[in-house]
């Protein structure tokens, strides 16, 4: 086992990467900006290094200076959380390259997963289903249309190196598809320093299922069933629940199975994440793999038991799983909302000083976060404020409880999105389990979704 972890991220993932070492009895060391030197993970960590100014290029995001703070400080290992340096295969081989193990998969597997148009070749090969659209990358424009028309309208366009809902465009006719494409092209660029696009058939009304995997580095691999996302907005996720109400025992299995006999064949190593679409006659179909611990990650943990952050560390250090399949047991139902700093109606970013703070609590409802009071929500990162999480021993009732959970939540100083999670739960799609990831878009669009988080944004105290 590690003597001495560094975590290489900020927030409430940094705190719940230290948590589970101290509880493995494992030493942790903090980096931070100059930004966030009285951040909670900077004071709970055993020991602390500042790498640099706010923006995340010049300290989250910069290796050299990563590398040197777990050196002076002897790290043996570094914990990536996810975001930021999580899945960037150069900085997983500069960490082996040091002797440092990185707490994730091998960089080949993060090379492989990490770019679109490889990992469907890899997942192809793997025999996962896939939606019809290109063998590789486009070429051009006219290469993409010619395409679209043998697969047929709608399709979309994504950037091969994309992320988070960005370099992706939907198009419904052959005369917006030229347009799409540099469109597309111009904003993957911006963002991935990489123009490569592929395409795909569209499905009008897709769940959004993920897969769990956990795999040792002696050839063991388990899945620990499936989280629904399908309520997000532009491609971000806002709730994830599991067990999915979409998902059937017998298409759990499925969908669980072939996901573990294609991790087989490409020998992954510890925990990730296998991302589908799932269409309305329940087929699935392939998206991306993500090789790091999800945001979402809690909702699996508290269905199952498993500690995953814990897993991760324990696996990266070379020992075996201690789950066979069989073992795996998913009990009652879990809810996560992400509790953002931002306008509940507009989205926008809304970062300040909070001057108030009460987190929920009681029976079943867990909180992760590293806000306070007076805590100031800096621009430069991400808005995620916090997660909240409940569970219960039923899907009903663990609505009702995150109802009761948000409606206890104080954030004084700044604007959160806890009105838009109350309105979310309260509609009757959400409540019956029969929304897909258009659903945010039609609350907002309709007139009693309206009403409805004008009320709540009214009731939030």
């Amino acid at each position: 086992m590690f003597k001495k972890v560094l975590i290489a991220n900020r927030g409430e993932i940094a705190l719940r990467v230290i948590r589970a070492c101290r509880e493995l009895g494992i030493a942790t060391v903090a980096v931070h900006s100059t930004a966030d030197a009285n951040a909670l993970h900077v004071r709970f960590a055993d020991e602390s290094v500042c790498i640099g100014p706010p923006p995340s290029k010049e300290s989250y995001l910069n290796i050299p200076a990563l590398l040197s703070a777990a050196e002076i400080t002897r790290a043996d290992a570094i914990h990536p959380g996810y975001g930021f340096l999580s899945e960037n295969a150069e900085f997983a081989e500069v960490c082996e390259s040091c002797k440092i193990r990185f707490i994730g998969p091998r960089p080949e597997m993060l090379r492989l997963m990490g770019n679109k148009v490889r990992a469907r070749a890899a997942a192809r090969e793997a025999g996962l289903p896939l939606l019809p659209g290109s063998q590789g990358v486009l070429k051009n424009p006219k290469e993409a249309e010619a395409l679209a028309r043998e697969i047929g309208f709608p399709v979309i366009l994504k950037a091969a190196a994309g992320g988070g809902g960005k370099g992706m465009k939907i198009v419904r006719e052959p005369s917006a598809l030229a347009q799409a494409f540099a469109t597309a092209t111009a904003e993957a660029v911006a963002s991935f320093a990489n123009g490569d696009m592929y395409l795909e058939r569209y499905v009008e009304k897709p769940r959004h299922i993920e897969i769990q995997i956990v795999a040792d580095e002696h050839g063991n691999i388990i899945h620990l069933g499936e989280r629904e996302c399908s309520v997000q907005r532009r491609h971000q996720k806002l709730i994830e629940e599991s067990p999915s109400p979409g998902v059937s025992p017998e298409l759990r299995e499925r969908m669980g199975r072939v996901s573990v006999e294609a991790m087989k064949r490409i020998a992954y190593n510890n925990v990730g994440t296998i991302e589908y679409l799932m269409d309305e006659r329940g087929e699935f179909y392939f998206m991306e793999m993500n090789t790091r611990i999800q945001v979402e990650h809690p909702v699996t943990e508290m269905v199952t038991g498993v500690d995953l952050v814990r897993e991760q560390i324990r696996l990266a250090s070379g020992q075996p799983l201690t789950l066979k399949q069989e073992d795996v047991q998913m009990k009652g139902a879990a809810i996560e909302c992400r509790v953002n700093a931002e306008d509940p109606v507009t989205f926008a970013p809304w970062p300040g000083k909070i001057t108030g703070y009460s987190v929920p609590g009681g029976y079943g409802v867990r909180v992760d976060s590293a806000a306070y009071e007076n805590y100031t929500v800096l621009p430069y990162y991400d808005s995620l404020l916090s997660k909240l999480i409940v569970h219960a021993e039923d899907r009903a009732t663990a609505i009702r409880r995150m109802q009761r959970a948000l409606g206890e939540y104080v954030v004084e100083g700044i604007r959160t999105n806890i009105a838009f999670h109350r309105a979310a739960l309260a509609e009757e799609a959400f409540q019956v389990g029969q929304y897909d990831t258009r659903f945010v878009e039609r609350l907002l669009a309709s007139e009693t979704g309206s009403r409805r988080l004008k009320q709540a944004i009214e009731e939030t105290p």
